[in-house]
């Protein structure tokens, strides 16, 4: 799996969430059109696992929470920029979502809960907060931020 092939797996996804609102009606919506047990939804966990295993996504942080930058943000991806996060068992970094924010959750370990979620997605609206959390083993989270943009309120 290579950064243009992935980018090229992903961008069914940004462009199902272009122009809309960042709801949690949006998570609904994506959950009908590209729901945890289809084909789309597992090629881009599929995908993680490769990149991961291949050293170039979730390149940063280590032990029980990793993660990275994957694309920018721009006319490609419909302006949202495409993060992997790989967590286990962990409370991450306090952050505000200032426009929002699209959460694709990969369970890794069977029973792993993303914020309260299972596999499939999350929508957070702009101005919501949290600390991204994983319970119950590790999960991959894939995260798209309108223009990239999200503000860490601590370094927990």
């Amino acid at each position: 799996m290579t950064l243009e092939q992935f980018r090229a797996l992903i961008k069914p996804v940004t462009d199902a969430i272009a122009g809309k609102a960042l709801t949690p009606e949006l998570g609904a919506e994506l959950e009908r059109k590209i729901p945890p047990a289809s084909a789309q939804f597992k090629d881009i966990e599929g995908a993680c696992h490769s990149a991961i295993a291949a050293g170039w996504m979730c390149s940063q942080g280590g032990g029980s929470r990793r993660f990275g930058r994957v694309i920018e943000p721009g006319p490609q991806t419909a302006n949202l920029s495409v993060d992997v996060v790989d967590l286990t068992d962990i409370a991450g970094p306090h952050h505000r979502h200032p426009n929002g924010e699209v959460c694709m959750v990969m369970p890794v370990s069977p029973n792993a809960i993303f914020d309260g979620k299972g596999a499939g997605w999350k929508v957070y609206p702009p101005g919501s907060a949290h600390r991204a959390t994983v319970t119950s083993g590790r999960a991959l989270v894939l995260y798209l931020l309108p223009e990239g943009k999200i503000e860490f309120t601590d370094q927990a």
